[in-house]
């Protein structure tokens, strides 16, 4: 789609051609041609309204106006009105196909703009055929023919017929006449900060509460992060506790543009430090997007070595707090174009970002990945019509529910330039839905927050999926992707380690869940459920989704050479007394003797089953006799 600049070249050279071939100057009506030039003034200031009032009363005057046609059908254009810009341009086309042949790639443009590609496809080839094209018009025709190619085998590809793309204005609490973009949000979906260019100039960040489904009047973010200078690019981690952003022309900027980070406080967001080296060099770099765990830096930057202009890379958070040497996604993401604006779901699965090298409907396209089993990066997929159009497409965001997205257009029903639209996703490029845990870790005798690490922990891999560190209070929030069971872990040296899981792969969860852990200093008689230890119904032997549970034993009693352990086995009240007891002490044997293969010394550990003799929860109910089968480690001697 042609811009501004470009549009009103097309006016002056249609009113040139118009004069310089006698286009029949002498049956254009002098009346018309006086609303004509007033039109053409007034699109040449941007009133395109007006323009456009002019226009048509010059075709009041005369219809066979080709040029006035012609020019309505580009001020539609880039109103984005696209079947008014087309059905003008047919109007010019019926009157002389020769004189305005040169306008079947605009045309075409605008058919694609109305999702018509087929009817694009047919006038660019039109327009191809014409030998007279010079080297330039000849490259734009072939470049927006493989995209309207692209867009019709799309079409055939995806079943997108019952999708209804209708993009809502978030509304005057957040949106004004300046110009509002980049939106972030955490995974509660509560807070959103996004950039606003106040009065046209300088770029700082706002922020806004939803409160009972409404979102509060949007201000400028507390603490220091505001300045003269522009802030922009900014994302906020899924908990809320960090500020990424960008920073450009900064005093104590490495490059163009860097990364700079802002943590939130009791007295708000602290004053923002340049994250350094490696990350930042002496090339731009913008765009961050921190992972759901706050372990991994997602950017663009052009610094040398990549595949293009501007590729995106990875940084990891090292123990230290510093950050690793940024990595290229690689090839399957990063072209000899331009890619940036990722944004990491809280599923720490799925990516979106923008790119204008990979194939698409023409400019910036937004595109989804989906990280693999082994931590690589799966396929590229274009997200489609209507979310991707002819025009460039900006940063995207999806809410933690997975169908919920935020991004920034310039719709008719725009406050100003740039809002903040909200709009439901497609299904087949939704992420996984996702849901969280929060609370805080405490000492259970004190009562003191922990700062302990949490694992999120697939069991049926025995991958880590999420590794987090609470904050000096304790507290903590930790992702929860559904269509899985997951074991969850809080550790911290010289405290029995908390275990819980999760069984999301046979049941709908709830959205929220608040756990609140005391962790157990290791002393005499402490002991702790080992939740993710599991067995076969009346068998005894250790099925493989234990391990990740186990190995934490082992690490437990690595690093506390001193102490001894019981393993305790229960049941529940189901069949013979015996023959549970039985059972009980087997599942206990079957832990200790893979403890034992794992190097811990036999001297150190104890069994014993209990059968159903110490139950901790009813037996007449499910969860009950649930709760009472369990596998439980005791500290004997410290």
């Amino acid at each position: 789609m042609m811009n501004r600049i470009a549009i009103l070249v097309s006016i002056c050279l249609c009113c040139t051609a118009a004069f310089a071939q006698q286009y029949n100057p002498g049956k254009i009506n002098k009346k018309a041609v006086n609303f004509y030039n007033l039109g053409l003034d007034k699109a040449q200031n941007g009133d395109y309204r007006e323009a456009i009032q002019f226009i048509n009363r010059a075709l009041e005057t005369d219809k066979r106006f080709v040029d006035a046609w012609l020019t309505k059908a580009g001020i539609y254009g880039e109103m984005k009105f696209y079947d008014s810009c087309t059905a003008a341009y047919e109007q010019a086309f019926a009157m002389d196909i020769e004189y305005t042949k040169d306008y079947k790639l605009p045309y075409a443009i605008n058919l694609a703009g109305a999702g018509r590609f087929e009817y694009a496809l047919h006038a660019v080839n039109e327009f191809l055929t014409n030998p007279n094209l010079n080297e330039s018009s000849r490259k734009a025709g072939a470049y927006r023919k493989r995209s309207f190619e692209f867009a019709v085998q799309y079409d055939k590809a995806h079943n997108t017929t019952n999708y209804v793309f209708a993009p809502a204005n978030v509304g005057d609490s957040i949106n004004t006449a300046d110009l509002e973009y980049y939106p972030s949000v955490t995974i509660d979906d509560k807070t959103l900060v996004f950039t606003r260019r106040v009065k046209g100039r300088n770029e700082d960040f706002f922020v806004s509460d939803r409160k009972d489904d409404q979102w509060s009047k949007a201000k400028g973010i507390d603490g220091d992060i505001n300045s003269n200078f522009n802030e922009g690019a900014q994302n906020i981690s899924q908990d809320g506790e960090w500020l990424v952003f960008t920073g450009c022309n900064f005093p104590e900027g490495l490059g163009s543009c860097d990364l700079f980070f802002s943590s939130l406080t009791k007295k708000g967001w602290s004053t923002p430090e340049n994250i350094g080296e490696p990350v930042n060099t002496e090339f731009w770099e913008s765009s961050p997007c921190l992972s759901p765990d706050k372990r991994e830096l997602y950017f663009s930057s052009n610094r040398p070595g990549g595949y293009g202009g501007k590729d995106m890379y990875v940084s990891k958070r090292m123990p230290s707090g510093r950050w690793s040497e940024p990595e290229n996604l690689g090839s399957k993401i990063n072209t000899a174009g331009d890619e940036s604006c990722p944004f990491i779901h809280a599923d720490n699965q799925t990516m979106y970002f923008t790119s204008n090298g990979l194939t698409g409907y023409g400019g910036d396209d937004l595109f989804v990945t989906r990280k693999q089993s082994d931590g690589t990066w799966g396929n590229v997929e274009n997200l489609g019509y209507p979310i991707n159009t002819t025009e460039n497409e900006g940063s995207l965001v999806v809410a933690a529910d997975g169908k919920t997205a935020y991004y920034a257009s310039d719709r008719a029903d725009t406050r100003g330039g740039l809002d903040i639209y909200t709009f439901e996703m497609r299904e087949d490029i939704r992420p996984n839905k996702t849901l969280w845990v929060q609370g805080k870790v405490f000492d259970s005798i004190t009562k003191q927050g922990l700062p302990s690490a949490v694992e999120l922990i697939d069991i049926g891999s025995g991958q880590i999926l999420v590794k987090v560190q609470t904050n000096e209070s304790g507290d903590y929030l930790i992702t929860l992707p559904l269509g899985k069971d997951y074991a969850f872990n809080v550790n911290r040296k010289g405290y029995l380690f908390y275990s819980k899981n999760f069984p999301f792969s046979q049941k709908t969860p709830d959205s929220t869940y608040t756990i609140d852990i005391g962790l157990q200093p290791i002393a005499a008689n402490a002991s702790v459920v080992l939740n993710n230890i599991f067995f076969d119904v009346n068998r005894f032997q250790l099925k493989q989704q234990s391990i990740a549970e186990l190995n934490r034993v082992i690490e437990l009693l690595n690093d506390n050479p001193d102490i001894t352990i019981l393993i305790g086995g229960h049941t529940d009240n189901t069949g013979k007394a015996a023959d549970n007891l039985t059972l009980s002490n087997n599942r206990a044997k079957a832990v200790v003797d893979y403890l034992i293969t794992r190097g811990i010394e036999s001297s150190r550990l104890q069994y014993k089953g209990f059968g159903a003799a110490q139950p901790v929860s009813d037996n007449a109910t499910d969860e009950g006799k649930a709760a009472n089968r369990r596998t439980e480690l005791t500290i004997l001697s410290k």
